[in-house]
C-alpha cells in the first residue's frame, strides 16, 4: 500500500498486545520459510488484522486467527503497528473485500471463491455460506508456511501453489472455463503493486478470457505515482519489496480486453472520513487515480 501523506506515532494501546512467545520454535519456523521481499510483506496484513482494532475500533475485522498466527510465527510487529496509516487501509480494504465478498455469495451462494496471493489471510472464516467453496493460493514458499498453520478448516477449501507471473494459472488452478458455469470470486490484495505491467495485464486478461459471466475480481490498486517509491513506505520498504505498478486511471483496468468492466472504484479516503474525501478530491487531477483503494472487475455476457 502506498504511503499515506500523513504519519503519525502509534498510541499506546489500552490494552498491550502480547508478547510474542517460543522464539525458538517459531523462528526456526520463519527461518526455514526464507521467504523473498515481495512473499514477506504478508506479515503486514495480518499484523494489522490482529491488532489495529486497538487503534481503530470502527474498522476492526475481528479476525479470529492472526493473533494465534502471529505468536505461532514469533514475528515482531511493532513497526507495522508504529504505521498507523497502513493499519488503517489494512483494515479498510478488508471491510470492503468482506462486503463485497458477501454481495456475490448472497447472490451466488454455491461458488467458488478464489484468493490469489492469499499469504497468511483467512477470508473464508467471514465468507463461509455453508455451501461455498474456497480456494487459497500463492508461492510455493508461502503456501508451505500456511499449510501448517492454516490447515484447511473443511472439505469446501482447498490449497493450491501459484505464481501469477507465469501465464496459464487459470487452468492450473482448475478454474471453470465453461459459459454455463457458476460465477467465480477472485480477491487478490496486495499482489499486483509488485509484478510488471504486462504482467498485470496478463493476469486481467486471463480473468477476462476465462472466468464464466457474472465473475467478479476484487483487486486493490495504488496510483502510478507511487511506483518505484516503496522504500519510502514505513512497513513495506523495509521489506526490500518495490512497487511496479500502478494506474493512471481506473478505466486502464478494464480497457485490458473487451470483457472486462469497472464495476465499482474505492478509494482508501473514505476510510478518514470527509478530509480524507476532500484530499482525495483535491488529489485526483494530479493522480489520476486514488492514492491506494480497490476496484471491482466483472466480466460481460458472451464468448470468451
Amino acid at each position: 500500500m502506498p504511503q499515506s501523506p500523513t504519519r503519525r506515532t502509534a498510541r499506546s494501546p489500552r490494552s498491550p498486545a502480547p508478547p510474542a512467545r517460543a522464539p525458538r520454535r517459531t523462528g526456526s519456523l520463519l527461518q526455514r520459510a526464507q521467504l523473498p521481499p515481495v512473499p514477506s510483506t504478508l506479515l503486514i496484513p495480518l499484523a494489522a488484522r490482529a491488532h489495529g482494532g486497538r487503534y481503530f475500533p470502527w474498522l476492526d475485522c475481528h479476525d479470529a486467527v492472526a493473533q494465534a498466527l502471529l505468536t505461532q510465527l514469533g514475528a515482531d510487529v511493532n513497526s507495522t503497528l508504529d504505521d498507523l496509516p497502513t493499519v488503517l487501509h489494512v483494515l479498510w480494504r478488508t471491510r470492503a473485500i468482506k462486503e463485497a465478498g458477501r454481495a456475490f455469495f448472497a447472490e451466488h451462494p454455491q461458488a467458488l471463491g478464489v484468493n490469489l496471493g492469499c499469504g497468511l489471510t483467512h477470508h473464508f472464516q467471514w465468507l463461509d455460506t455453508g455451501a461455498n467453496q474456497w480456494l487459497d493460493a500463492d508461492l510455493p514458499a508461502v503456501m508451505a508456511l500456511r499449510k501448517p498453520l492454516l490447515p484447511l478448516p473443511c472439505p469446501r477449501v482447498r490449497h493450491a501453489d501459484l505464481d501469477l507471473s507465469q501465464p496459464g494459472w487459470w487452468q492450473r488452478l482448475g478454474l471453470p472455463v465453461q459459459r454455463n458455469a457458476l460465477p467465480v470470486l477472485l480477491v487478490c490484495e496486495g499482489v499486483l503493486m509488485y509484478l510488471q505491467p504486462t504482467q498485470v495485464h496478463a493476469v486481467l486478461a486471463e480473468f477476462a478470457q476465462h472466468a464464466p459471466p457474472g465473475s467478479r475480481m476484487v483487486l486493490d490498486v495504488m496510483t502510478r505515482q507511487a511506483v518505484g517509491c516503496a522504500a519510502r513506505h514505513a512497513s513495506v520498504g523495509p521489506t526490500g519489496a518495490e512497487f511496479r505498478w500502478g494506474v493512471g486511471r481506473m478505466a486502464e483496468l478494464a480497457a485490458v480486453h473487451p470483457r472486462l468492466r469497472l464495476l465499482r472504484e474505492q478509494s482508501v479516503a473514505e476510510g478518514y472520513g470527509w478530509a480524507g474525501i476532500a484530499m482525495d478530491m483535491l488529489w485526483r487531477p494530479w493522480l489520476g487515480a486514488p492514492l491506494y483503494g480497490l476496484a471491482t472487475l466483472g466480466v460481460r455476457d458472451g464468448s470468451p
